[in-house]
Formats: C-alpha cells, structure tokens, sequence
C-alpha cells in the first residue's frame, strides 16, 4: 500500500533573487548515497530538489539531514524499490502522493506539491517505469502510467498555471539523446510505443526544457555502472522537466551537472536542473 506522505517544515525566508533553481536528481538509494546528495546540495544550492529512486520508507528517510541544511522535506516512500522526496526551502503546499487513474496501483513513483516563492509553482515529482523486459507485463505497466500522465499532464494544461512535471522518464526521446543508440533500439526506453507516449505529452503543450536550451546532440543524464559506460561517455538523456507554457515562459536555463557521476559512489544518474523567474 500507499504511504501517506512524510513532512517535515521549516520557517524558511524567501531569498532575495529574481530566479529559483530546481534540481531533479535520481540518486539510486538514500541510504547510499546520504553523503554524497549532501555534499551536491551543498555546492549547487538549489531552492528545490526532486529526488527519485529513494529506496526508503518515508519514516526512514533522513529528513533531519535535509532541514538542517533549510529545506523542508516531503517523501513518498516505499521499501527497498522506488520512491519519491522533494526537499524545498520555499514552503510547500497540497500533497499529492498518486497519480490519478488506477486505486491499485501501490508503486510510490509520484509527489505533486505547490511551493510558494513569489509565484505559486506546481511541481510534479515522477519516476516513471522502467518497462524491461518486453513485451511482458512491465511493459504494460510502463504504457498504462503513460496513459495516466498523459490525462495528468492535460489537466496541468487546462488549468492554466506555473507547473511542470519532472524526473526520471525512463525515456530516451531521441537518437540524439544516445551515445550509442543502436544498443537502446529494442528496449523499452526507446521503443516506438514508448516515444510516441511521451510524443503525445509534449503535444499537449509541454516544453523540453533541456531541449528548449541546448539544440546539440552528446548530453546525457544516465551512464550504465557495466561496461564502463562512463568511461566511454556511453551515455542516454532519461531525466526530463516537461514544462507547461506558463512555466516555460519563466524558463532562465537548463543544465546538467555531468560531473557529479565521476564522483565516489555516485548514482547512475547526475541531477539536471532549471532556473526560472522568481
């Protein structure tokens, strides 16, 4: 089952600044990588961080950590596989820890929250499916909470305001977005089902916002820990801000900080990150 959502708040002073910087960042399992999310936080200073891939009851979430640093903390978490934890040093507002559309499903791949700065942003915080092996059933999940979001990601539209959703797609949306495309071309990642899913989100309205600053191919988020992928720089772009037109308008830049993954025990993934208008 669900858990409810663990919150932590502090009283925490806006800053006086025109933009506010939000990181999303897959960091594989907490309890690894504690240390090393902290020091990230440390140098990089986002206001907001979206975190997939916990691998955390959300009681056992090291939040205290975080608050010590100025952040309050929101987490949906589940043992030992997925999980979601947005840490904010702007107030956050309207949990939301499912994505709409099936009551069964138990996965904790979703956290939507408001923060409240000068403008009120709505920030969806997703970790999508894998889908591997295919065909099978994993496949068949992946595309069902594609249909989802994709309902999801109409309603953001509809509603007009500051939003975006973020995180760990699990999609490869281009043969650009791959060092080696030919080793992705039967895998889920990449599969014509799975990119026309994404194809229909971004159709909607929804701005790439890595793609909305950079034009050129070899930038990537995600290097296999096998075959020494990283050495090679045998890397795929999979970590994603999808922005609706309202948020898009606020877009400043959109970086990724390739550097952390030659670090001690790093993740698999590096956090990219967006500034926008205050």
């Amino acid at each position: 089952m669900l858990q409810a959502p663990v919150v932590a708040e502090l009283v925490f002073p806006f800053k006086e600044t025109n933009t506010v910087k939000i990181a999303s960042f897959n960091i594989n399992g907490i309890k690894a990588r504690a240390n090393a999310l902290m020091t990230w936080l440390r140098e990089a200073q986002p206001d907001v961080a979206l975190l997939q891939e916990i691998k955390s009851l959300s009681e056992n979430f090291p939040s205290d950590l975080f608050k010590d640093l100025g952040y309050n903390v929101a987490v949906n978490g589940q043992k030992s596989f997925n999980g979601v934890a947005i840490l904010s040093k702007l107030p956050i507002e309207d949990i939301v820890t499912r994505l709409p559309g099936d009551s069964e499903d138990d996965q904790a791949r979703w956290l939507e929250v408001t923060i409240v700065g000068n403008q009120a942003i709505r920030m969806c915080n997703l970790y999508l499916p894998n889908g591997n092996p295919t065909p099978g059933p994993k496949y068949d999940y992946k595309l069902s909470w594609m249909r989802r979001l994709h309902e999801k990601a109409k309603q953001l539209i509809d509603s007009e305001i500051p939003a975006f959703m973020a995180g760990d797609y699990n999609i490869i949306p281009q043969a650009e977005d791959a060092a080696n495309i030919g080793a992705w071309e039967q895998d889920a990642l990449f599969l014509p089902e799975s990119r026309a899913e994404f194809r229909k989100i971004l159709n909607l309205g929804f701005t790439d916002a890595f793609r909305a600053k950079h034009n050129s191919s070899g930038h990537y988020s995600f290097w296999d820990y096998q075959a020494g992928a990283w050495d090679r720089d045998d890397g795929i772009r999979i970590d994603h801000f999808l922005l609706t037109p309202q948020c898009a308008d606020l877009l400043k830049n959109c970086q990724i900080d390739k550097h952390i993954r030659s670090r001690e025990k790093p993740s698999d993934h590096v956090p990219i990150w967006i500034e926008l208008d205050g």
